[in-house]
């Protein structure tokens, strides 16, 4: 899990994005001709001949800029350099070397990083002649690609992984289950994973924030193996000064993109924060299967029904995540945390439960009997067929005859027929819907 981390860096506009969403496979950067579109870093997991590492898109540099969105954006970019392995420094092959170019080259000298020289905007195969002047930066010979066009990527992805470090691990591992334990700053997510590991594996403090980076942790319990990804808390942004902190939030993040389950640390003597729905929110978007595991409960002054309508508080606040399971625990004394990993075991199973396509269909045929699906202007919404596409998290395709017709509202009752039989306890389940032809 310690994985290879490849950086891309340049001036604003040379198509960073355009690049970063080339060797993701899929649009994930905002990618337009403006400069300065991309200010935050973006990050996801990339493969290339069957190595995994992480990949972070960041702004466009202007070191000499003194406005306070390019300052924050070089800020943002200095961290990504300092945490990676391999950095694609991109320049704009068309227009030559620039006097940005070359104070950016200059930072990267100092990082001491391995760099790789990328000039983008090449739609052909024949080498212009500004690209030779690059040879002037010091970063070495450039590597020619059109991220646009697809061109140059292969041969780029090539070099990248013969300089990726030798105990950086770049397999993936089917048989792990990954579990990120997120939640507010000092809300016990460190003494949660010692209290498993049964030593002081992580620093613990009262002084929120202690951890600032993802640690991974393996465990295994009985025959399943596991795991932890403890995170720094993720505050609100206007609480974050430091740029320790800033990354910290984007390593929490990442965390999450790269979890299969997330436990979700509420503090039992504080209750639901808003913090904490935007947290689940950032989980549930992203198809993980998610635990509430409300800690501090041996602090609690117990009175009649508090369990219960303490429950009742937390399926009102995240009622966008009434299929997470919910349970109290102490990470302190390790109350209850024997119940955390039998919650572990069913939502693993049901993140990849797979249903097949004659009982799927055998429950949407019985929903549509017993709920007509909507209509509008004297056309009925139809659904021809399904079947499940993908596991973590469960994913459906359903072909209708006409995308509009199908509201939020029936999505959501088809959504609860599956559960009815299924349960799919602790994981989202997702929806793809086709219409007849495409």
């Amino acid at each position: 899990m310690n994985r290879p981390v490849v950086c891309i860096v340049g001036r604003p506009n040379v198509g960073k994005s355009t690049l970063f969403n080339r060797i993701v496979g899929r649009r994930i950067a905002i990618t337009e001709d403006n400069p300065g579109v991309t200010r935050d870093r973006i990050y996801a997991e990339a493969e290339w001949l069957n190595k995994y590492f992480n990949l972070i898109d960041t702004g466009g540099l202007e070191p000499e800029s003194e406005e306070i969105i390019p300052i924050n954006i070089r800020q943002q970019a200095e961290i990504a350099i300092d945490t990676a392995d391999v950095i694609l420094f991109v320049v704009d092959g068309l227009d030559g070397v620039t006097s940005t170019d070359e104070d950016i080259a200059n930072i990267l000298r100092k990082s001491g990083k391995e760099v790789l020289l990328v000039c983008n905007k090449i739609d052909s195969h024949k080498t212009p002649d500004e690209i030779f002047e690059f040879y002037e930066l010091g970063m070495g010979s450039p590597i020619i690609i059109s991220a646009e066009q697809g061109l140059g990527i292969g041969d780029l992805l090539d070099e990248v992984i013969k300089h990726f470090p030798e105990h950086k691990d770049t397999e993936y591992d089917d048989e792990l289950v990954r579990v990120a334990v997120i939640g507010k700053p000092n809300v016990g997510k460190s003494s949660l994973i010692n209290n498993i590991l049964g030593e002081e594996r992580v620093i613990v403090t009262d002084i929120p924030g202690t951890t600032r980076d993802a640690i991974d942790t393996y465990f295994t319990y009985g025959e399943d193996k596991y795991v932890f990804i403890d995170t720094a808390g993720l505050r609100r942004k206007r609480s974050i000064y430091e740029n320790v902190e800033r990354y910290s939030v984007v390593r929490t993040l990442t965390a999450v993109d790269r979890s299969d389950i997330c436990v979700l640390m509420i503090d039992g003597t504080e209750g639901v924060s808003e913090q904490d729905t935007k947290i689940a929110g950032y989980a549930h978007e992203n198809g993980k299967g998610i635990i509430i595991a409300v800690n501090k409960w041996d602090l609690m002054e117990k009175e009649t029904n508090t369990h219960l309508n303490f429950e009742k508080d937390i399926r009102n606040k995240l009622g966008f995540i009434s299929y997470a399971p919910i349970v109290f625990i102490s990470a302190k004394t390790g109350r209850r945390v024997d119940k955390l990993f039998q919650l572990l075991k069913v939502v693993d199973n049901n993140n990849n439960l797979r249903v097949s396509t004659g009982v799927l269909n055998d429950i949407i045929n019985e929903a549509v009997l017993l709920n007509q699906p909507p209509s509008d202007k004297g056309v009925r919404l139809k659904i021809y067929y399904g079947t499940q596409i993908a596991v973590r998290p469960p994913k459906f395709l359903i072909f209708i005859n006409k995308r509009q017709l199908m509201h939020f509202s029936y999505r959501r009752y088809l959504e609860n027929q599956i559960r009815k039989y299924f349960g799919f306890d602790g994981v989202p389940i997702q929806f793809e819907f086709k219409e007849k032809g495409e």
